[in-house]
């Protein structure tokens, strides 16, 4: 596919903007990816990779005058930076309300200035709560059960009131638990991974009785671009799930088999989220965004683990975590 349109990514430096980074090369489009301003001239996830048609800058998605100079002469942009680790969100909430709000409050207006033709902002199933009934379809209750996802429901408000009252062409993606090769350690499945992969016979984990709708990071990125793409979606926020659920517990078993490894699962209790702040059930219903386009899930939760799990055995790739440092 050739495509030579100019879209800007923002938070690419991380799992899924890298991810999605490399999708849209490969699709063809001209790619700016904003990396987080950092002394060390560090890109995150986008070290490495080299492409004729990306163009990588750094900055802070809180700086308004920056954002507009980003925003120039790109035709979409795909707005995923964000603070996402809802542990860290308990200690550290204003920065989360200055990141993810003023953030996509900086988006939403450069984006108005330059004109672009489409703004996918990036939401959260945590959005949501803990269900009250499944699948979760895009009616459901917003419940804001920690300060990340109280700031992403605002970060979502005021992407809808670009276009409600400024008809921002905006469309807010609503990715359900992604997970594969890069994910953070603060995830239930990388600490897993890393833990068994690092030798560990006793893996530390939280509560194992809740349930996840887990998407595969390359099936996240392609219900992206769809939402990118898509024609006469504007206004919509549209979820991106595969519509099953699986237990944590059901998930670290499969993991331990898939690596043919025998562990003992210990509940480690600072990686237990408070009582009314952790979500039980997520299971999404994905009858949105198979109507409007035509994305459709192409991994099952097994082969998905293995891609992640093939990742993370790599040694190069294993030695980038702490295994024995809980990660917030």
């Amino acid at each position: 596919m050739v495509n030579d349109k100019l879209v800007l990514v923002t938070g690419a430096d991380g799992f899924i903007g890298s991810h999605l980074t490399q999708l849209l090369l490969e699709q063809g489009y001209r790619v700016r990816a904003l990396c987080q301003y950092n002394s060390f001239n560090n890109w995150g996830w986008l070290e490495g990779i080299k492409h004729p048609s990306l163009e990588i800058v750094t900055g802070d998605v809180r700086d308004a005058a920056f954002c507009r100079h980003i925003a120039r002469g790109c035709h979409t942009i795909y707005h995923l930076a964000a603070l996402i680790a809802i542990p860290y969100s308990y200690v550290a909430p204003e920065s989360y309300v200055d990141t993810n709000i003023t953030g996509t409050l900086n988006i939403c207006q450069a984006a108005r200035d330059c004109g672009a033709a489409r703004v996918v902002v990036t939401s959260t199933s945590e959005v949501y709560g803990t269900a009250q009934y499944v699948p979760i379809d895009e009616k459901h209750p917003r419940q804001p059960q920690s300060p990340y996802s109280a700031t992403k429901i605002g970060a979502d408000a005021i992407a809808m009131s670009f276009f409600n009252a400024f008809n921002l062409p905006v469309v807010i993606a609503r990715p359900f638990n992604t997970y594969g090769p890069r994910q953070s350690a603060r995830a239930i499945i990388p600490t897993i991974i890393s833990q068994i992969a690092s030798g560990k016979k006793e893996i530390l984990v939280g509560d194992l009785t809740p349930t996840r709708d887990f998407n595969f990071v390359r099936d996240t990125c392609r219900g992206f671009l769809a939402l990118g793409t898509t024609p006469g979606i504007e206004g919509r926020d549209i979820n991106i799930a595969t519509g099953t659920e699986v237990s944590m517990r059901e998930t670290l078993e499969t993991i331990a088999d898939i690596m043919g490894e025998k562990v003992e699962f210990k509940v480690d209790p600072q990686r237990l989220r408070p009582a009314s702040s952790e979500v039980f059930r997520l299971c999404g219903d994905n009858t949105l965004i198979t109507t409007l386009t035509s994305w459709r899930p192409e991994y099952d939760l097994r082969r998905g683990l293995t891609e992640t799990i093939g990742w993370f055995v790599d040694p190069e790739n294993l030695k980038r975590y702490k295994p024995e440092i809980y990660n917030r």
